[in-house]
């Protein structure tokens, strides 16, 4: 009789596998990968409005502001990015054509993205 169910190993330390499939995140293929890292952004319609969101998965607990829905080029994105990370006072990046800045801010930047001409909604909890 056999018995070789692996109870412990230090091989592959540092490695990450899924919560749903129990898979190598590299092999992984219940979730679309981002960056590596399994991460999902919101999807929202593209109806003109801009989204923010409030999100903590996937960063260790922190949370950061996601800005959604805004239209225009990665350098426009890259700009406005800018333009709020001075504004608040807080780092951030473009990643996948959403705008992260670090901190739940998201009435703060509601308010600067509302005079700057944009329709804005805050999303989720």
């Amino acid at each position: 009789m056999n018995n070789s169910r692996l109870v412990y190993s230090s091989d592959g330390g540092g490695v990450e596998y899924c919560p749903t499939c129990g898979l190598r995140q590299t092999a992984c293929t219940c979730r679309p990968q981002s960056r590596g890292q399994g991460v999902r952004h919101p999807t929202t319609p593209d109806d003109g409005v801009v989204r923010l969101h409030r999100d903590r998965k996937g960063r260790g607990g922190k949370t950061v502001t996601l800005i959604t829905g805004v239209r225009g080029s990665s350098a426009e994105l890259e700009q406005l990015a800018t333009t709020l990370k001075r504004y608040c006072g807080c780092g951030g990046g473009v990643k996948d054509g959403v705008i992260e800045i670090q901190g739940d801010l998201r009435e703060r930047i509601a308010t600067r993205l509302g005079e700057l001409g944009y329709k804005v909604k805050l999303a989720g909890g």
